[in-house]
């Protein structure tokens, strides 16, 4: 009986010389919150110096009267009234609000439309097309836009071809981004061309992933392919949509390159948008002050209706 708990001493110690010791350092918390924040560091370090120290500046900037050179002086919030008081500037953002018919609502649309029919139908050769769709976002807007300053000129492609078939009278005498009339939908159709591809691959994409037993089940139903879309297709895509209808919202308020290249903001004022605004006003009118104050309350109208659109999104998602 005396043997008893010598022998279960002896197996306590064998067993603790074979127990390893725990290579894991043990972190205080505020230790480990200290390593996380010297992980985070460098990305922070780089995101203030090329964003925040810049949106700082900007909003200093835009409380001044300045030309770049000589000395500014304080103005306050005189150079924001301009946003409520100048025309010109109303003007761009009617311009946008213009535009977003072509760079938002027809590509969804048309995407939308596209999208239902190839979930019906089989289409050899479709991965080819969906590259060919999608190269207008791969080049860039400067090039794309100086081959359709070719095709909108006079003696164009376009206006060749509408001669041609008895149509000459529609070409304008300046070309179609020369003439008021035409050059802010001529700038819309450009749009047109290179969102449409985006959003239809990006909404293809969306109904190869809506399971195939739900469209079984509503042709069993007898539902026709209006009821069909509605019912399986476009609840399936709500994700997708959001997706496009924020990013093409955001990229049409921001819109520069094609209207620089283009146009030039003219002829006269007839395609001037708030980006090129605020850019000729910095570069070509040397009013720093006014030009930041612009860019900062198009900052906040962007961040405006990206809360205003997700918001809404997502509570029709929920219901």
């Amino acid at each position: 009986m005396e043997a008893e708990p010598a022998v279960a001493s002896r197996a306590v110690a064998v067993g603790s010389r074979r127990r390893r010791p725990s290579r894991r350092p043990e972190y205080l918390p505020g230790e480990s919150r200290r390593i996380g924040y010297l992980y985070v560091a460098p990305a922070f370090i780089l995101y203030a110096a090329f964003n925040l120290f810049p949106l700082g500046q900007g909003i200093n900037l835009s409380f001044y009267r300045w030309d770049g050179i000589t000395p500014g002086t304080w103005v306050g919030l005189q150079n924001y009234r301009e946003f409520f008081t100048d025309p010109a500037i109303r003007e761009g953002y009617n311009h946008v609000l213009k535009l977003m018919v072509f760079y938002s609502f027809l590509p969804i649309v048309l995407g939308l439309f596209l999208a239902a029919v190839l979930s019906r139908i089989r289409i050899r050769g479709l991965t080819f097309f969906r590259v060919l769709l999608f190269l207008p976002l791969v080049i860039t807007d400067v090039v794309t836009s100086v081959a359709w300053i070719w095709m909108y000129d006079v003696d164009g492609p376009i206006a060749t071809a509408l001669r041609h078939i008895g149509l000459g009278a529609l070409v304008p005498s300046n070309g179609w981004l020369g003439d008021f009339n035409t050059a802010l939908p001529a700038v819309g159709i450009f749009g047109l061309w290179g969102q449409f591809g985006f959003c239809l691959i990006l909404f293809l994409a969306g109904v190869m992933k809506i399971p195939a037993s739900l469209y079984e089940a509503a042709r069993v139903d007898g539902a026709n392919a209006i009821r069909e879309f509605f019912a399986v297709t476009l609840p399936g895509l709500r994700y997708e949509l959001q997706v496009v209808l924020v990013l093409s919202v955001i990229g049409t308020l921001g819109t520069f390159d094609e209207i620089y290249v283009l146009t030039s903001g003219g002829p006269g004022t007839a395609t001037i948008v708030p980006a090129y605004t605020i850019w000729s006003r910095l570069f070509n009118l040397g009013q720093v002050g006014s030009a930041a104050a612009l860019g900062i309350v198009l900052m906040l109208i962007v961040f405006a209706v990206t809360f205003v659109l997700n918001r809404l999104l997502e509570r029709g998602a929920e219901r």
